[in-house]
């Protein structure tokens, strides 16, 4: 279960840009389920490389014994690959953050180019979610807001608890609407 507070204070969002009397209710990373393609590559390089060597040992001529050397090393080149595209996956999880304050819903991604939306809370018209059966067993899924803003639909992927972020939403929207309007 999402502790907002708690959240809050793991993720790191900097607030340098915030409003006066803003306040972060939620800050999130996409889920760890981002992780799972990167890995099994990873692992199917290692097990290439496994399998290579296995072949190796039983390889007797000198041309099959080439062979697989060829073989072994392309296999290690390929965990190298693999694991800079972990590695890049990982710098490019750490930069997305899908942010909640009490004004605003704010969405940063990017490493070097940087993307980002907002929406003021005050806008949200609807706020659904969805997940697959295999989102629902790891915790994943997709939240789609509606704004009445320019862009009206704004879809957010492999979101941590998508049901409960929809729920932590909907009590800042009921919030800021029972405060005064300026």
């Amino acid at each position: 279960m999402l502790h907002p507070a708690h959240y809050a204070r793991l993720m790191g969002y900097t607030q340098k840009y915030f409003n006066e009397g803003e306040v972060m209710v939620l800050d999130l990373h996409p889920h760890w389920w981002t992780f799972v393609k990167p890995v099994f590559k990873l692992l199917a390089a290692f097990a290439l490389v496994t399998v290579s060597f296995r072949i190796s040992t039983v390889a007797s001529s000198s041309f099959l014994k080439t062979l697989e050397t060829i073989a072994v090393n392309a296999s290690w080149a390929l965990i190298g690959v693999t694991f800079i595209m972990l590695l890049v996956h990982a710098l490019q999880w750490s930069r997305v953050h899908f942010v909640v304050t009490n004004q605003r819903v704010i969405y940063r991604s990017g490493v070097i180019a940087r993307n980002g939306i907002e929406i003021p809370v005050r806008k949200v018209n609807n706020v659904s979610f969805h997940q697959s059966f295999l989102e629902r067993i790891v915790g994943a899924g997709d939240l789609l807001i509606e704004s009445g803003g320019e862009d009206g639909q704004s879809l957010f992927s492999d979101i941590r608890d998508p049901e409960q972020v929809q729920n932590i939403i909907q009590r800042t929207l009921r919030r800021v609407d029972e405060e005064p309007h300026d």
